[in-house]
């Protein structure tokens, strides 16, 4: 069995946390950014299959799972990336293939099309990540999270197609236990504020997507869910048409997580695509 090592690094004074397992060419997983998104929630399926044959690195973004609970509202996305490019830096990550699912997608996405020289990226798999956000009904769930347990199982159900996993207390539960850490409500609340005399108040959600996605040079993998309730239909293979050469996949029967619903296809579709890019 594949041993998944639970680690801190200190990044300019914030404690950092990252799973860490295998060996070889090194692969970095982005995690989600909905209530309780962790790596341990993200990535539970996928780091055992990769670390067969990578040494695979999923560290949990400023604000999020184990890492310190840091909200910059002056600038926070800013923050975020080069947070993340710091930690990279401080790990003596040369060069690295780059998965991220969700908002780890989207930001993923954002930084090989407008900051590529942020994050060494060998290769980037956008799952469910990338393109425009609409404000969704199944959003306004995720947006209406409270801290109750009955909020999370809502959460999750409207995140995953299978309504089986809303109906598991184990899972439910894990999820929970990182959405009601110290600190961590605060922080995924955050970027939703608006100051009273704002002209535009409101989530975010919605609003246009301007990435020059047309600049994304390295290789890149898209893969999303025919069900995703998050995102257009057919957002993915509009998006791959706009990045050279990008492989694109929709699962059937899946929503925003293909990474959990259908790990086992994920990891092998993964793993296909990066012993490529590797071997290339």
């Amino acid at each position: 069995m594949t041993e998944i090592a639970s680690k801190y690094v200190d990044v300019d004074g914030i404690r950092t946390h990252y799973l860490e397992a295998g060996e070889g060419p090194v692969v970095v997983l982005l995690h989600s950014g909905e209530y309780g998104g962790a790596a341990e929630i993200s990535w539970q399926f996928t780091v055992p299959a990769l670390a067969s044959e990578f040494r695979v690195v999923a560290p949990d973004w400023l604000g999020f799972g184990r890492t310190d609970k840091v909200f910059d509202f002056g600038d926070a996305r800013s923050r975020v990336y080069r947070h993340m490019q710091r930690f990279v830096e401080v790990m003596g990550i040369g060069e690295a293939d780059f998965i991220g699912n969700s908002m780890g997608g989207s930001n993923l996405a954002r930084i090989a099309a407008t900051e590529p020289d942020l994050l060494p990226l060998r290769s980037i798999v956008l799952c469910s990540g990338g393109g425009f956000t609409p404000e969704t009904e199944e959003r306004k769930v995720l947006l209406a999270y409270d801290g109750s347990e009955d909020a999370m199982r809502a959460l999750v159900k409207a995140m995953l197609h299978d309504p089986k996993w809303g109906d598991d207390d184990a899972h439910v539960a894990r999820r929970q236990e990182f959405a009601t850490m110290k600190g961590a409500w605060e922080c995924q609340s955050a970027p939703r504020l608006r100051p009273p005399a704002a002209e535009k108040a409101g989530s975010g959600f919605g609003t246009p997507d301007n990435t020059p996605y047309e600049n994304i040079s390295v290789p890149t993998l898209i893969v999303a869910g025919a069900n995703d309730p998050l995102r257009e239909p057919d957002y993915a293979p509009g998006l791959a048409a706009r990045i050279d050469g990008a492989e694109v996949d929709v699962y059937e029967n899946c929503g925003h997580c293909p990474n959990i619903e259908h790990a086992d296809r994920f990891n092998a579709q993964v793993l296909d695509f990066l012993r490529r890019v590797n071997a290339g």
